[in-house]
């Protein structure tokens, strides 16, 4: 895997804009980065209780993806697996590090961390099951170890 730099966030308030971005669908598509769906995850969590976000979410971004110009078919754009695996990653980050930390700490700290890897998937799932038609259509169990080890 590529190494990439990790941005970081400054403040709240830049997390909070990518949360309501996301949700109004005016995010540019530019900024719809890694770091911005684990902050917008993380905002969710924390921020909007009246959204279920293992069940919301997924319309969320493909609603997003779609407003930005993006397709969400059977090779890109939204992938059901990938973003639950990362709710689990955010909702375990956030039981470790509690809800006192600024929301921009707290991101910080998930992207900063294990979870926070672009490749966290790929530590519970195959290279040919994780990017497989079924694992981007619907969520499928992990075939090397327990998501449970999140």
């Amino acid at each position: 895997m590529s190494e990439y730099s990790i941005r970081l966030f400054e403040d709240d308030a830049a997390i909070i804009a990518i949360g309501e971005g996301l949700l109004a669908r005016n995010l540019p598509r530019a900024h719809w980065t890694h770091e911005a769906h684990l902050a917008a995850c993380t905002w969710l969590v924390r921020n909007r209780p009246d959204i279920a976000i293992e069940r919301e979410l997924p319309a969320i971004i493909s609603a997003y993806n779609e407003a930005v110009g993006g397709v969400n078919d059977d090779t890109q754009g939204y992938h059901e697996t990938i973003t639950q695996v990362y709710i689990a990653g955010v909702k375990a980050h956030l039981a470790e590090v509690g809800m006192a930390l600024p929301l921009h700490a707290a991101v910080n700290a998930l992207l900063l961390s294990s979870r926070g890897r672009r490749d966290l998937p790929l530590r519970f799932y195959s290279k040919e099951r994780l990017f497989s038609v079924h694992a981007r259509r619907g969520f499928i169990e992990p075939d090397l170890a327990s998501l449970d080890l999140i």
